[in-house]
């Protein structure tokens, strides 16, 4: 195969005259940071809920017909529902307002909100798994200790649970930053979509992406090394390894 590389190009001076291509690649890396951290807290928090919600049988059936509705739709046609088709059924007032905001704030709110709710319909489905394999004994002494059913949650099962289920919401949190890419496709220049204007701009495929690669690489890294500290230092003795 002959290709001419040329690793250079990344410190070139960018078309747009004020950056460089490595520039504009770390530009894509922040966006990715911002909107994959700000996804992930928002479906911890509705996950969390819509977890003990699975749990409680008042609630479980509303819990679980959201569980079925944003794990089975893809998430790309998630992204275009929410992009470009819920405006058009929100109240006009609502709808012109979103449309009347900056396009990049527009397609980050789109992309966050997808992301969000995508991943808090599988957080939700792994609590309840690390809730459901508690003992049940811990709910009824926590009950018989006078504390109510929130508190019980809140201060018996709840840290129990979350320590259960840290190494699955590892691989979450690992494939939110990875199903960030998919926002690309609504024009958001995030790491993915940057790979791919470099080689629109440079004409230098392998070097462009194969950068994208290793940020990737180094984001699993990061999040994986952070993550087993964490798993090791809330980890109870008698259960797991």
């Amino acid at each position: 195969m002959s290709y001419a590389w040329h690793w250079e190009v990344l410190l070139q001076p960018a078309a747009s005259g004020t950056d460089t291509y490595l520039g504009w690649m770390l530009s894509g890396l922040k966006l990715t940071l911002m909107l994959s951290l700000s996804a992930w807290l928002m479906a911890l928090l509705l996950g969390t809920l819509l977890g003990v919600l699975r749990t409680v049988p008042r609630w479980s059936g509303v819990a679980a017909v959201y569980v079925e509705l944003f794990r089975n739709i893809p998430l790309l046609v998630q992204l275009f529902i929410w992009y470009f088709v819920l405006p058009e059924l929100l109240p006009a007032t609502w709808g012109d307002a979103y449309k009347q905001l900056n396009p990049y704030l527009q397609q980050f709110l789109a992309a966050w909100v997808c992301l969000g709710f995508f991943t808090s319909a599988r957080v939700c489905e792994q609590l309840r798994s690390g809730i459901e394999a508690l003992p049940p004994g811990q709910k009824n002494a926590g009950l018989a200790l006078g504390l109510t059913l929130p508190q019980t949650y809140r201060l018996v099962l709840l840290p129990m649970a979350w320590r259960l289920v840290l190494p699955p919401l590892t691989s979450e949190f690992l494939n939110i930053f990875k199903n960030s890419a998919v926002a690309s496709t609504i024009g958001l220049l995030e790491l993915a979509a940057q790979g791919r204007q470099l080689v629109d701009y440079t004409a230098q495929p392998y070097e462009s992406f194969i950068a994208v690669t290793v940020f990737y690489m180094l984001i699993n890294i990061v999040v994986m090394t952070l993550m087993h500290q964490l798993e090791q230092k809330v980890r109870v003795p008698g259960y797991g390894k």
